[in-house]
């Protein structure tokens, strides 16, 4: 595997994760739960844009790797 397709595969993960995050905040009534998963889904977005920022970065230096 190349670094580009580790990457992509681990923001992929990283947006199944931040989705189940969200769909548990939607889905607890308790307040303080509720604020834990929204505060890690909203941590987990942050670290998605910085790491698709890297993807693209990859893909200009390695055109050949951009759409996988």
């Amino acid at each position: 595997m190349t670094v580009s397709s580790d990457v992509k595969t681990c923001v992929a993960s990283l947006k199944s994760a931040q989705a189940s995050l969200e769909q548990f905040a939607l889905a607890t009534e308790n307040q303080d739960a509720k604020n834990i998963y929204t505060n890690a889904a909203e941590s987990t977005q942050q670290v998605l844009q910085q790491l698709e920022g890297r993807v693209q970065q990859l893909e200009n230096e390695e055109p050949q790797y951009k759409g996988f």
